[in-house]
């Protein structure tokens, strides 16, 4: 069989159409981890912000001089929709361009071989066959694709396009398919998961896909990505009270204060907002948020204000964003812009306050016996790795292992660990049974 290396850049979200592409492409080629060796390398690009576009086009430069003669360099995804007009010419080294229309016809662009093909759709799975990646019972589910919010700094609705959902049965049956190949483990993925349905006029489409997934016996799922203008006390308590769906919330608040959240284009009101975080901080629950520093009109109290909250509320986990740029966003025409050096410092500054509200959330861990997945040996095949199973997978950490009672551990199955210690920011504990 011919080789293939796939990069997939960005978000989970992309993960999956890069998962898609895998799919219709696994009759005709092997995955290989060393690009060098590949007929095919398929870059599947982010454009979200300038980190994850200078990322991309890194990739896309190291790959095209990589490759061996006579393979194919297809870039796909966000950054190539986003800048098809300017890309193509600016690369020349690349064999085939596409953007985030046509991820479940990959196989028909490449023996096309058109330079591009873009399409004026965007690209939603419904029933494709996927290769997972990355894990043999963890899985992530595409609730929807696009946004029809407007905030002021995102770019996504002008490449991704309006909210566009899957229908409930469809994903069902797509967690059962899985289910029945060994995965156990889900997290449902989209741009604005509370949204899900609401482009179908219906406004509880979340409660209602959570009532179809507790009638599925012996699995777990993790909702990411709630909107807090869309994110009720009702969707609160329907995740509190499910068979399935664990106590976990990642809700972006981005910043806090009523002037930056008008601003930012972020309805709703702080005081809505605060009664929807303390609704879901309970002691069996996960909160995570992030939070964008320097944006168009910050000022030194609206940040102080930001740094007092995070102290005050003491989320499990916060990502911290520094502003960036973008074009054909409502921020981007703003003239109130911070200079470079105050963002920097503000980053800075909110990262120590994140580092200590970290440090107290995994405090509360301490000398607890929890439910985690076993995820073998670590790298470097010192410890055993273990995840509770309220945390998401890669981006929440994990537990290390010293020490079990247990024998014969298998990747996947669910333990009872002890947790004995924190070691700067690692916990460490022994399975118990």
């Amino acid at each position: 069989m011919k080789k293939l290396y796939i990069a997939s850049l960005g978000c989970v979200k992309n993960l999956i159409d890069s998962e898609v592409m895998l799919g219709k492409l696994k009759n005709e080629y092997e995955i290989t981890l060393n690009p060098n060796e590949a007929d095919l390398i398929i870059v599947n690009t982010c454009g979200f912000i300038n980190l994850a576009k200078e990322e991309s086009i890194d990739t896309i430069l190291e790959l095209a001089n990589e490759k061996k003669e006579n393979a194919k360099l297809v870039v796909t995804g966000c950054l190539s929709e986003r800048y098809k007009d300017i890309l193509p010419k600016e690369i020349p080294e690349v064999d085939i361009w596409s953007g985030v229309g046509d991820f479940d016809r990959i196989d028909e662009i490449i023996k096309s071989n058109s330079k591009k093909v873009f399409s004026n759709k965007v690209f939603l799975i419904h029933n494709e066959d996927r290769v997972i990646t990355g894990s043999s019972y963890h899985a992530y589910i595409k609730l929807s694709e696009g946004c029809n919010q407007k905030c002021s700094f995102c770019a996504i609705p002008s490449f991704k396009g309006k909210l566009q959902s899957r229908e409930i049965e469809e994903i069902i049956n797509e967690i059962k398919r899985l289910k029945d190949k060994g995965y156990k483990d889900f997290s449902l993925a989209s741009q604005d998961s509370s949204s899900y349905l609401r482009d179908k006029g219906i406004r509880d489409g979340l409660e209602r896909l959570i009532d179809e997934i507790d009638k599925i016996d012996d699995i777990n799922v993790r909702i990411l990505y709630l909107y807090p203008a869309t994110t009720t006390k009702r969707l609160i308590r329907k995740i509190f009270s499910s068979k399935n769906v664990v106590n976990y919330f990642d809700i972006p608040i981005q910043h806090i204060t009523p002037k930056m959240l008008k601003i930012m284009k972020r309805p709703g009101s702080v005081n809505k907002l605060k009664e929807l975080l303390n609704e879901m901080k309970r002691e069996d629950s996960f909160v995570r948020t992030s939070i964008i520093v320097g944006h168009p009109g910050e000022s030194h109290e609206d940040f102080e204000e930001l740094m007092q909250f995070l102290e005050e509320y003491n989320f499990d986990r916060v990502n911290v964003f520094a502003y960036s740029d973008e074009e054909n966003t409502n921020a981007y025409k703003r003239k109130d812009k911070l200079p470079d050096a105050i963002i920097e410092a503000r980053v800075k500054e909110a990262e120590k306050v994140v580092e200590k509200t970290t440090q107290k959330a995994l405090k509360k861990y301490l000398n607890k016996e929890i439910e985690c997945f076993f995820d073998g040996l670590t790298e470097d095949e010192l410890f055993y790795s273990v995840r509770p199973k309220l945390w998401e997978r890669e981006i929440d950490g994990d537990i290390l292992i010293n020490d079990s009672e247990i024998q014969d551990l298998k990747v996947g199955n669910i333990y009872k660990v002890k947790v004995n210690e924190l070691a700067g920011s690692q916990l460490i504990g022994k399975i118990i049974g």
